[in-house]
């Protein structure tokens, strides 16, 4: 299997963090081989003029034939966040930085033959990776970004909140297939026959999540790396579920955010989970405290709700009619 060997102080540094390009390659590999539900609607979406604009602009289909091999995405498309926080366009920024010589050397390394094209041996080959990504972002996801970003940071509070309550060794394990602890200062990230690797003390490690189905892993050597591992189920598409005799208590969309409250989540996290406007979460959440029905604390920049005994028994039944005590909206 293959595996990092990390040290418990680069552990303790290390970060989930949200990365809009990473988040443009998980569509880009919808765009090329969607492998869910969601990812075939963007396909059927954008599809097409997605292959026109690779129709009209050969090197970046070059590029993007010489990207994936079997079990292999290019080292230059999974290439670590330099830090969180940053906007697409500054992290177009470092893959310019590869320059042209090693990310040719990563198409070699991604390509099924390891044989390149003439087209990907001219100059100005590092501009073309970046004008595919920048079609992407710009086609695909700059008008959605909003909303998956809201999925992506929702993700991050649930797994700090479970950071917090169960360690990092079960955070790990939560990360995806072939993901987990395995002891003696080993994550294993995938299980594919490989050495370890051992991550320098002073490294920048990343967990980051994305909005498809990634089992990536990055790294610039030698200094950053990173884990890419795909959001919550449940954080990205939520039936509320809430039984009707609930929803007769309490409204419809109170009875919502009180069925999301399985786990720990922000205001933020709940809009992006429920579809519901931050402002109307922030007002049915202060009559669900009202009410007793949850609780919250701050943790960091977060303020976390969940729910109380009686909002947990409440939840179980289902049962009740408007008028017991909680006003209904």
């Amino acid at each position: 299997m293959g595996t990092w060997q990390i040290s418990a102080d680069l552990l303790a540094r290390s970060r989930f963090v949200v990365s809009p390009r990473i988040e443009t390659v998980g569509a880009l590999n919808d765009l090329v081989r969607p492998s869910d539900p969601e990812g075939r609607a963007l396909a059927a979406a954008h599809g097409e003029a997605f292959r026109a604009m690779l129709d009209a602009h050969p090197v970046r289909r070059a590029v993007l034939d010489h990207s994936w091999k079997p079990q292999w995405i290019s080292d230059w498309l999974c290439l670590p966040p330099a830090s969180g926080g940053r906007t697409f366009a500054e992290e177009l920024d470092d893959v310019r930085a590869l320059g042209d010589d090693l990310m040719r050397d990563c198409l070699a390394e991604s390509s099924p033959t390891r044989d390149l094209p003439d087209a990907l041996l001219a100059d100005g080959l590092t501009e073309h990776g970046v004008e595919l990504l920048e079609w992407v972002w710009t086609h695909v996801l700059a008008t959605d970004w909003a909303r998956r970003e809201r999925i992506l940071r929702a993700d991050i509070v649930a797994r700090t909140s479970r950071l917090a309550t169960q360690g990092w060794a079960a955070v790990l394990h939560d990360l995806g297939r072939d993901r987990e602890w395995v002891g003696d200062g080993h994550l294993r990230i995938n299980n594919y026959d490989l050495p370890s690797r051992v991550l320098p003390d002073d490294a920048d490690l990343f967990f980051v999540p994305v909005n498809h189905r990634a089992r990536w892993v990055g790294w610039l050597l030698p200094q950053r790396y990173a884990v890419y591992y795909p959001v919550a189920g449940a954080l990205a598409r939520v039936d509320a579920g809430a039984p009707d005799g609930l929803e007769r208590l309490v409204g419809r969309n109170r009875a919502r955010l009180l069925t999301a409250l399985e786990s720990p989540s922000s205001t933020t996290g709940l809009a992006a989970t429920t579809d519901l406007a931050i402002g109307s979460v922030g007002d049915h959440l202060k009559v669900l405290l009202a009410a007793g029905l949850v609780l919250r604390r701050r943790s960091g920049r977060e303020v976390l709700y969940w729910r109380t005994a009686v909002g947990d028994a409440l939840v179980a039944s289902g049962s009740g009619s408007p008028g017991d005590g909680v006003p209904a909206g």
